[in-house]
């Protein structure tokens, strides 16, 4: 460390440090991981955790009768699925691979089995599942979350694109709520400009899972707000302990009728 002057005042330099060596045991770890299962395919472990969980059962149709077979119905459901979690596309994954499916059959079950509260619920599924089969000597037992949104560009041609005046460009806005265990309880779309605050607490009163969150950890953007008064507001604020206006707000109960 040294002290320099900058714009003619002293100013504390810190030199940047040399590069560590790569350390041996985690090489050591991948290659034995690479030599004992090799490369597995994302689809498979889609289609491992769809038979652990029973994950497709949470989506139903939206049209008056099925008329398709389970084992038809999850086959198409994994593909759709698969198409949409990798961004490949209805079109392309029915054009590669082996799975004897056409691309109409696909959009077929996209539009009448894909909704969003089917997503919800085997979302819920999945991670519920996820934190039974934990072991907490290894995990632990985590009781809080953290949370932050994350810009994903998309086409200015897309109708939920929007233009982020912080990040520049086109895009879409997602917002995460992770647990320590590195596990994602609840995501949503939010729009680029539109404050985190109220992401942040619907996706701790909306999660629907399992997770016992007692606290939340979130950056600047989603601290900036005051709590208001209200019934019920006493749970919201034990979960978010760090809110600086929370201690200094004023907070009384709704009256009957009036809420």
């Amino acid at each position: 460390m040294r002290v320099i002057t900058r714009a003619g005042k002293p100013w504390v330099s810190v030199p940047k440090l040399d590069k560590l060596p790569e350390p041996k045991n985690p090489g050591a770890l991948k290659a034995e991981v690479q030599r004992r299962w090799g490369t597995i395919d994302l689809l498979d472990i889609l289609k491992d955790i769809a038979f652990i969980t029973g994950f497709p059962d949470a989506f139903t149709s939206v049209a008056t009768r099925e008329v398709l077979d389970k084992a038809t119905l999850n086959r198409r459901l994994l593909l759709v699925l698969f198409a949409l979690g990798t961004n490949m596309g209805i079109r392309q994954m029915a054009a590669t691979g082996e799975h004897g499916q056409d691309e109409a059959a696909l959009r077929r079950v996209r539009a009448t089995y894909v909704t969003r509260e089917n997503l919800r619920e085997a979302i819920v599924t999945v991670v519920n599942a996820t934190l039974k089969a934990r072991e907490p000597t290894w995990w632990g037992t985590a009781t809080s979350t953290a949370s932050d949104s994350k810009r994903f560009a998309s086409w200015d041609s897309n109708l939920m694109t929007e233009f982020h005046a912080r990040y520049g460009g086109h895009g879409v806005m997602i917002y995460w709520h992770v647990d320590k265990g590195r596990l994602c309880v609840y995501s949503q779309l939010k729009s680029c400009s539109s404050s985190e605050v109220a992401a942040m607490i619907e996706g701790l009163l909306r999660h629907g899972t399992d997770a016992d969150i007692e606290a939340n950890y979130t950056d600047r953007r989603a601290r900036c707000c005051r709590a208001p008064g209200g019934a019920g507001m006493g749970k919201v604020s034990a979960w978010l302990p760090w809110l600086p206006a929370v201690p200094g707000a004023p907070l009384s109960a709704c009256r009957r009728g009036t809420a």
